[in-house]
């Protein structure tokens, strides 16, 4: 037995070491045929020997599917979305920013790695083996696509501890990154897909059929529209070996453990993860200014073409994780870091016709129904043309040949019309006078572009309304999504967003396909929704220029939504980052009976109108204290909670008004400024001590 496990240990590590070089080294040492014949006698020696089978085996890439779709799964940590800049400017303002919230660090140095146009994945090694493979879903709870995970070449099942401590990285770990499917894998996969159609309509046409039968839509054979469509299709199929067959890839760009950063910079976790066996985008560069980030985007955006998968931008990130620390996040996405998008790609087609959608708010936004065409890599049909003055600005007519761009790689815009090839039977289009939902008039208030309809009731509006309403960010009403919407609003179930708490189980149980259980799951998910607090309520509300982080700050500030709805235009104001623009908007709302009525109607439901209570001290009440360096134990971002929570601020910069300076390893200027103003430097024992008594004891 001794011989038998030293032989399945040796093929294991040969079969490694051989995917290593081959999948993310992109440098194959044998041949197919020598590679699978080292895997065909693992296999053997496994199935005669099913005891000594591990799960970080090479003959276990491809496992049994998963029983009931995919579990959701919290992430360890928000898997947050970045902020774009679209030209040089907005990149220095973003880079000025960097500086500014910095404070006097040190010059800022950044890394510059490419966007790949895939989609994110967090894997978590225990003992250094692969546990859990999570998709990033809506950033808070993903996917458990694992199965499917372990079917990707360059994604280690297991790295040995000597690979560990060559890396720096600690036995138990999360690796983010980005799962893409190469363009030679997309080109043959959709080749495959029109072989199986062809193959499907001839067998179709050879077959007997009544007179009159048509050819029956198979859209599982239809052609992949682009490559991240068809990876994202790919990692949450049910068939693991399918995934298997087609070759997606994996690049790891983040490292971070249960205490949060491994490494004091950016830099060290890429060359780390590579170290570690995993598959590391190497076109990436360290840089020492703004300018030689500009450089490197200019380099990347001319090799883009010539690239074996796609990419839309770079990604710039500071490279020191204190000063990442120091920076933290907005509502949405980090303020350390930022991704540059390119120009968008171009294409030339015909309007068919143009139609005009309306959203939540009850603007009408005219869309352009487009002759299908290519652009990146994507089928466009559709392309907003934002407004009526947009159409007028353009000069655009319902027949013209026109130039559609994909603005940032994703929203498709017509920005261009091409008149010499304008048809003889070209013909205006009118704006509607009338909403093309509900007919009720529509307007447009002095100074706004936007048309918009004025019925709250219109069946449109309330579509949008109840699903941004039931949303997570918002009252979080699970089971309540687009098609349960669809319904509820046909039949007309609900008149508002009031309506919604009036459901009952025989109301729900008269829509199509929905059972008792599905009834029940979604009343009790209404009612918990009742519990959700202040700023919740404020989102779902759907005021315009209100988001979460605004909702938020309106919460603190005025405790109630009465004391939010009687605030004057000045009250507002005061709060943080609520200007003119925002208080019209809130004020603007609640001056509509409609939204009156409604607020009086949910009140009437049961919601709580009122903000959570925090938990306050006053231990450190009006102490303003400055971090630099690095701390033992806590990340600058921790250490900041934890002495606001106590009363206390924390700024940027060293001044005569600070009372205390934190100083960890490393600690740059600020530790210099403190000693020439003689402000008092603490440890992090010392700021526990702190925390902990409100005065420095001992």
């Amino acid at each position: 037995m001794d011989n038998v496990q030293k032989s399945i240990n040796a093929l294991r590590e040969t079969l490694r070491h051989h995917e290593h070089l081959y999948y993310v080294l992109d440098a194959p040492e044998v041949s197919d045929a020598q590679y699978d014949t080292w895997m065909r006698e693992l296999k053997a020696l496994e199935d005669a020997h099913p005891e000594l089978r591990t799960p970080d085996s090479p003959t276990q890439r491809v496992g049994g599917k998963p029983k009931e779709g995919f579990a959701k799964v919290p992430h360890s940590r928000p898997m947050l979305s970045l902020d774009n800049a679209y030209d040089e400017t907005e990149l220095r303002e973003w880079d000025r920013r960097v500086h500014e919230l910095a404070g006097d660090e040190d010059k800022i140095n950044y890394v510059c790695e490419l966007k790949l146009d895939g989609l994110s994945l967090a894997l978590t090694y225990q003992q250094g083996r692969l546990a859990r493979g999570v998709t990033r879903g809506d950033g808070v709870i993903g996917e458990d696509v694992t199965t499917n995970v372990r079917t990707i070449r360059s994604v280690p099942l297991s790295i040995s501890p000597a690979k560990l401590r060559a890396s720096g990285l600690p036995e138990n770990f999360e690796i983010r990154g980005e799962v893409v499917l190469p363009l030679a894998a997309f080109q043959k996969l959709n080749q495959d897909q029109e072989a199986k159609r062809l193959a499907f309509f001839e067998n179709w046409h050879s077959t007997p059929h009544k007179p009159g039968a048509k050819v029956p839509r198979r859209k599982n054979l239809d052609p992949f529209a682009n490559p991240r469509n068809a990876a994202a299709g790919m990692l949450r199929t049910l068939e693991p070996n399918i995934v298997a067959q087609r070759r997606l890839d994996f690049y790891a760009y983040f490292a971070l453990s249960e205490q949060g950063y491994i490494f004091a910079r950016q830099s060290q976790s890429l060359d780390a993860m590579v170290a570690a066996g995993f598959h590391v985008n190497p076109q990436r560069k360290l840089v020492h200014s703004l300018d030689e980030a500009w450089k490197f985007i200019a380099q990347a955006e001319a090799m883009r073409e010539s690239l074996p998968y796609e990419i839309d931008g770079v990604v710039l990130k500071v490279d020191s994780t204190a000063v990442q620390s120091q920076l933290g996040f907005t509502g949405r996405a980090p303020r350390w870091a930022i991704a540059y998008k390119f120009a968008a790609r171009a294409g030339t087609t015909q309007v068919r016709n143009i139609v005009v959608q309306v959203g939540r708010t009850g603007k009408l936004t005219p869309v352009a129904e487009l002759i299908p065409v290519a652009i990146g890599g994507t089928t466009v049909s559709r392309a907003t043309l934002h407004n009526a003055d947009e159409i007028e600005r353009l000069g655009l007519k319902i027949g013209d040949f026109v130039t559609v761009e994909r603005g940032g790689d994703v929203i498709p815009k017509v920005v261009e019309v091409q008149r010499e090839k304008r048809p003889a039977d070209a013909r205006d289009f009118s704006f509607p006078a009338q909403c093309p939902e509900c007919g009720s008039a529509v307007v447009r208030e002095e100074g706004e572009v936007d048309w918009r309809c004025i019925n709250v009731n219109c069946p449109a509006r309330l579509r949008e309304s109840m699903l941004h309403f039931a949303a997570r960010s918002a009252m979080n009403i699970e089971g309540l999504g687009e098609v349960m919407v669809n319904q509820i609003t046909e039949i007309r179930l609900v008149r508002n967003l009031a309506d919604i708490y009036q459901l009952d189980e025989a109301a729900l149980l008269s829509l199509k396909r929905i059972k008792k259980k599905t009834a029940q799951s979604l009343l009790q998910q209404i009612e918990r929704s009742k519990q959700a607090p202040l700023d919740r309520v404020l989102l779902g509300l759907g005021i315009r220029f209100v988001g979460e982080r605004t909702a938020q700050f309106l919460a603190d500030a005025f405790g109630s939504l009465d004391s939010v709805m009687q605030a004057s235009a000045e009250d507002l104001e005061r709060v943080q980052e609520i200007g003119p623009r925002i208080s019209m908007a809130i004020r603007e709302f609640f001056a509509v009976p409609g939204n009156r009525e409604l607020v009086e109607e949910l009140r009437a439901a049961g919601l709580n109108f009122f903000a959570e209570k925090k938990k306050t001290s006053s231990k450190l009440n009006g102490l303003a204290f400055v971090l630099t360096g690095t701390l033992p134990s806590l990340t600058r971002e921790e250490a900041k909670k934890r002495i606001e929570g106590e009363g206390g601020s924390v700024t940027g910069s060293v001044s005569k008004k600070t009372n205390y300076v934190i100083a960890g390893a490393d600690a740059g200027s600020k530790l210099d400024a403190a000693r020439k103003l003689n402000v008092p430097v603490l440890d992090e024992p010392g700021l526990m001590n702190l925390l902990d008594h409100g005065k420095i004891e001992g």
